[in-house]
């Protein structure tokens, strides 16, 4: 894979089942070159053995997130035209021109169906009037003055939120087949009204805060909601489960902050009336995030207290990188998604909490849904970047191939390695290593969270590289996610400690296995914490060429006032006495850096915010070293994910001819 392979890359949603059985609904998205922007439409897929081929149903510019309505008459979605928020529509199942819903200032985020078919919760960021182009003529920098008397008040790719809150509303379905609105034009007694195109929305929540992920109750009369709306949410990461009386009349109820210090992932009512969510405990503080795993859990009746479902020492479920997916079923069972060793695996609990497996193997499931006997999952693997399978006894039955264009510009499978760190605790990752016999210069590359991991999916951070030329070794070092708590929890106030000795002792171990790989000739590179583990690692080891520092952790002492988690990330990760922090601190020991290093960011990232690596870099320059600073202007700190396609094609060149000059093959 090359650069210019970027619009290769499809990635799917998560599936919806038609309840009449026989297809599942997706949606498509690509980046596009010309387009400079992520294209794509919805697609029915055929569950059957002998059921077709796929289709494409919608043509929009970008249509996402696709539901069927519970009676499968119809089906609602997410349509963005070029330059505009997406906004809701529905459409026919058989297809047809699809209806719009909303026309929102913001647009719409997430949306759900009532249990009979006739309303649509959806939420959206609610604007202050006189911002966010509620007043025509009057631009960003015309607006009155932001005052603040919180900690939290940005979000990467966001910006400032608490002036426009992401709520929930409900509107009426539209019928289908009714007549089109048609605007009237002037007559000789003066201008024509003109005619509303869509519903006037109902405002559910009841407080002014963010609301997460949310579901309807099976007799369509409550919302439960995730939000944060407790007194102290500004001094702590809890949230709740909050029940919304749908017709505006009665108090909201929070279900379960006086049952637990709860992180809520996710919520869903079973067919019984039981309510299911996804949550990580949080500590007596509130704050102590750490390494911890999501769990499933129940409320069996309204007022009791949750019970869990799942252990979090041996299921991660729902969490980090992985869609929360709570997938209820007739007989009070539920499907989920759990993390386990870089994989993602479809997991069936029944009431009991009995745990079993449906999935297994190099797979990576991103969504599920089920309707009858039959259960569809998206998902990814090492020859998929995205596709749609049903699930058998036998393994998964394949539906799509919607990576097979990318396949063949060339793509190389990476061998799985386990060896022992430096006090022998396993470190497990990948090799993945060009064409031919070497030796191939070799790059270790560090993956950011640090409570995240690497999988084992088609990735094209590594296909490009490995297509230039370079041997590609890395690996999941303690802190990182889907090997347990322990294993995440490893590192709190300890970083650049065992994670280094097991990325070193990962790189060693991969050298010494294959006889292509150059162990003479290495390079390094890592974003977010891999940028951070990567500038500890050149200030403790001189072995590499050069190096790759992108949207790092760098300075955790400005961190703190200026990041978007700033008020709790550096505490938890680095504590908060100044001595032990810096010795944990890439710009404490800035000063025995020697390798030269490209300095990776972006212009509006709040996560890591620009200052992080400009103080870096002038510290490198300041001391002699090789050094060089890209600022891709208009990107937050999802670039290399979800950046521009251009800005994503050229931050490519740019690394590679970063490594052409300082590691050629």
């Amino acid at each position: 894979m090359k650069p210019r392979d970027l619009p290769l890359i499809n990635t799917v949603s998560s599936p919806s089942i038609s309840p009449r059985g026989g297809a599942a609904v997706i949606s498509v998205t690509r980046p596009d070159l010309d387009a400079d922007a992520y294209v794509g439409q919805l697609w029915i897929v055929p569950l059957s053995a002998h059921g077709g081929a796929p289709f494409r149903l919608t043509r929009g510019f970008r249509d996402t997130a696709p539901q069927f309505s519970p009676n499968g008459e119809l089906i609602a979605f997410l349509r963005a035209e070029p330059g505009a928020p997406a906004q809701l529509y529905v459409v026919d199942a058989g297809g047809g021109e699809p209806v719009q819903v909303t026309d929102r200032k913001l647009g719409v985020g997430r949306f759900a169906w009532s249990p009979d078919s006739t309303t649509l919760a959806f939420s959206s960021r609610e604007p202050e009037q006189g911002r966010y182009g509620t007043v025509e003529g009057l631009g960003s920098d015309a607006e009155p003055p932001r005052r603040f008397d919180v900690f939290n008040r940005t979000s990467n790719g966001l910006g400032y939120y608490l002036d426009r809150p992401n709520l929930l509303f409900v509107v009426p379905v539209p019928d289908v087949q009714a007549e089109p609105v048609v605007q009237p034009v002037a007559s000789p007694e003066g201008p024509a009204e003109p005619r509303p195109t869509v519903a006037e929305p109902r405002r559910v929540s009841q407080h002014e805060v963010d609301h997460g992920d949310f579901a309807f109750s099976p007799d369509g009369q409550t919302l439960a909601a995730v939000a944060a709306v407790h007194e102290t949410r500004d001094e702590d990461l809890r949230s709740s489960v909050v029940l919304l009386p749908v017709s505006g009349e009665g108090d909201a109820v929070d279900a379960t902050f006086e049952h637990g210090s709860f992180g809520v992932d996710a919520v869903e009512y079973g067919p019984d009336g039981r309510l299911f969510f996804l949550a990580g405990e949080l500590g007596e503080d509130g704050l102590d995030f750490i390494g911890r795993n999501s769990s499933l859990y129940v409320i069996e009746q309204p007022g009791q207290a949750p019970r869990r479902l799942t252990d979090p020492a041996q299921y991660d479920i729902g969490g980090g990188g992985m869609q929360p997916t709570i997938v209820t079923r007739p007989d009070g069972s539920v499907l989920v998604i759990n993390g386990s060793r870089g994989t993602h695996q479809l997991l069936h609990v029944d009431s009991a909490g009995t745990v079993s497996a449906l999935t297994e193997g190099a797979i990576e499931v991103s969504g599920a849904d089920a309707a009858g006997q039959t259960i569809v999952v998206s998902y990814s693997a090492p020859d998929s970047y995205g596709d749609v399978a049903v699930v058998e006894a036998g393994g998964l039955r394949r539906r799509t191939d919607f990576s097979a264009a990318l396949r063949e510009t060339g793509v190389v499978t990476p061998t799985e390695l386990e060896t022992p760190s430096k006090d022998g605790y396993p470190v497990h990752g990948w090799v993945a290593v060009p064409e031919g016999d070497g030796p191939h210069p070799v790059l270790l590359m560090i993956h950011g969270g640090p409570f995240a991991e690497y999988g084992v999916h088609l990735f094209d951070e590594t296909q490009v590289l490995v297509d230039a030329g370079y041997a590609v070794v890395y690996c999941n070092p303690r802190g990182s996610r889907t090997y347990g708590q322990e294993h995440g929890r490893s590192i709190r106030q300890s970083m650049g400690t065992v994670d280094l000795d097991d990325v070193l002792a990962f790189l060693n171990a991969a050298v010494a296995a294959d006889s292509r790989l150059d162990g003479a000739r290495v390079g390094i590179l890592g974003g977010s914490y891999g940028g951070y583990l990567t500038a500890w690692t050149i200030a403790h080891d001189q072995r590499f060429a050069a190096a790759i520092v992108e949207r790092g952790f760098l300075d955790p002492e400005y961190f703190v006032g200026t990041s978007d988690i700033g008020s709790f990330f550096g505490q938890q990760y680095v504590g908060e006495d100044p001595e032990r922090i810096a010795a944990q601190s890439p710009q404490a020991v800035v000063d025995r850096v020697a390798t030269p290093t490209l300095v990776l960011h972006s212009e509006q990232d709040l996560r890591c915010p620009l200052g992080q690596a400009e103080r870096y870099f002038h510290s490198l320059k300041r001391n002699g070293v090789e050094a060089e600073l890209v600022v891709f202007p208009g990107e937050n700190h999802e670039l290399s994910r979800a950046g521009r396609p251009r800005h994503r094609l050229q931050r490519f060149e740019i690394i590679l001819d970063w490594w052409a000059r300082h590691l050629p093959v």
